[in-house]
């Protein structure tokens, strides 16, 4: 039996992608062990979104070509699709997959092993340079059917319902990586569905590139039909969505969802920039101003929704003038949370050609400001619940100040604790929110 490690890298897909490529190797009979041990074959399940992610996606794969150098040491994913030739030239790595082909990982790998020793291409259309060879790198116009059988936790699963964008932001690497949108069939996701809440799954969480996008390339925007037909299913509680696209926000769309008690009021609308200029150069569709439309909208629907979003600060251009629009649209907004990015350039963009670079050390500076008020509005957003009844689904136990607690998050995904050593993993409880345990977790009776 062979052993196999593996390491993943990047977004909430590529994690998805890399449970269920864990589960065909081990149905297939291959041994998994932890990616610092000595294995037969490492796999490393790249990034591209920042110059970073490419070096720390070269760095895992030169680590575990140090490990055992007599290892098949394979790549898949984002860094492969983009940087091809880099990948045919490093001696560190053996096999390289694109992203089309991962759900065939388990039959290309064999077919590799069994003729490596030949020194014969694997594959059709693979590219050999010194023995190394990729696999059908091209983009392809067909969603590729990868599947979750179960995975760790048995409360949450994220479910991927499409891949690919169109949208082509300039500083974005993703289209080239994952190519265009394309959406899974719906059957097939709530075959998935089914079997995750057969299995105990309480919450179902839709992942993928851009899911505002799913069914667009069938011709219609089919995501809120998607989520009624979820919501039907009988062991599904939760339905939370990743991040959208602000525009998928109509009256009919918050409605739809609005009627649907089983959807989290949990709302992740990507900003990026609270200045319409920047916007601009960005090339994300839309101003501040119709942002804002969105929001309220989402807020006359549900009660108290949380809104989450992502901000970019020092874009290249970046005036302090435009950084303080930003500013004050933030304050205006008041999300939830807000994951702030320092812009960083990524080779292959128009954004990395750009004129008006911004030093790094004003996007440090920029960066503090805004987390600064992300701590300020958190806290604001939790206050509002304590004094009231709450709901939450329990994921873990946790030790907090010397205390054992039941740790889980609302709706809202706000992270509550409620004090004693009866496992609640797994299931819905209800309770009192008494007030602040820790900074980021509230204390539910």
């Amino acid at each position: 039996m062979k052993s196999i490690a593996l390491h993943n890298l990047g977004c909430k897909v590529n994690g998805y992608e890399m449970d269920v490529m864990q589960q065909m190797l081990q149905d297939c009979g291959y041994q998994i062990v932890p990616f610092d041990q000595i294995a037969d074959i490492y796999i490393v399940n790249t990034c591209t979104v920042t110059n970073i992610a490419d070096r720390k996606s070269r760095q895992m794969l030169h680590r575990a070509r140090k490990r055992n150098p007599k290892a098949v040491v394979v790549a898949v994913g984002c860094y492969v699709q983009t940087g091809q030739e880099a990948v045919l030239r490093d001696a560190g790595v053996d096999l390289a997959i694109g992203n089309n082909r991962k759900g065939k990982l388990v039959p290309i790998l064999e077919e590799f092993l069994a003729r490596k020793e030949k020194g014969e291409p694997v594959g059709e259309g693979a590219k050999t340079l010194d023995g190394r060879t990729v696999i059908d790198i091209n983009h392809t116009d067909e969603y590729e059917d990868m599947r979750l059988k179960e995975t760790a936790g048995h409360t949450r699963v994220f479910i991927k319902i499409q891949d690919g964008c169109n949208q082509f932001c300039s500083y974005c690497i993703i289209p080239y990586a994952r190519g265009r949108v394309r959406s899974r069939g719906q059957e097939e996701i709530l075959e998935e569905v089914r079997g995750m809440a057969a299995h105990g799954y309480r919450e179902i969480v839709l992942t993928g590139i851009h899911i505002s996008s799913y069914g667009t390339d069938r011709g219609g925007q089919e995501l809120p039909g998607l989520i009624e037909a979820i919501h039907k299913i009988e062991g599904v509680d939760r339905i939370r969505l990743g991040s959208l696209e602000p525009r998928i926000v109509t009256k009919e769309f918050a409605a739809r969802l609005a009627g649907l008690p089983k959807v989290c009021p949990h709302f992740h609308l990507s900003l990026q920039s609270g200045c319409d200029s920047t916007l601009k150069r960005m090339n994300r569709h839309y101003t501040t101003g119709e942002y804002y439309e969105k929001v309220a909208l989402l807020r006359d629907a549900f009660e108290h929704p949380a809104i989450t979003t992502d901000v970019i600060v020092g874009f290249p251009g970046e005036t302090e003038a435009e950084f303080k629009q930003t500013e004050a649209f933030l304050e205006k907004v008041k999300f939830y949370e807000m994951h702030v990015f320092k812009y960083s350039p990524r080779k292959g963009t128009r954004a990395a050609a750009m004129e008006g670079q911004v030093a790094e050390e004003v996007k440090a500076k920029r960066s503090a400001r805004l987390l600064g008020m992300v701590c300020r509005d958190s806290r604001q957003y939790r206050e509002y619940y304590i004094g009231k009844e709450a709901e939450a689904l329990f994921e873990e136990e946790k030790e907090i100040a010397g205390e054992a607690f039941q740790v889980g998050h609302t709706k809202e995904y706000v992270k509550v604790a409620k004090r004693g050593e009866k496992t609640l993993q797994g299931s819905i409880a209800h309770g009192r929110i008494l007030g602040f345990l820790a900074e980021d977790v509230l204390w539910m009776e």
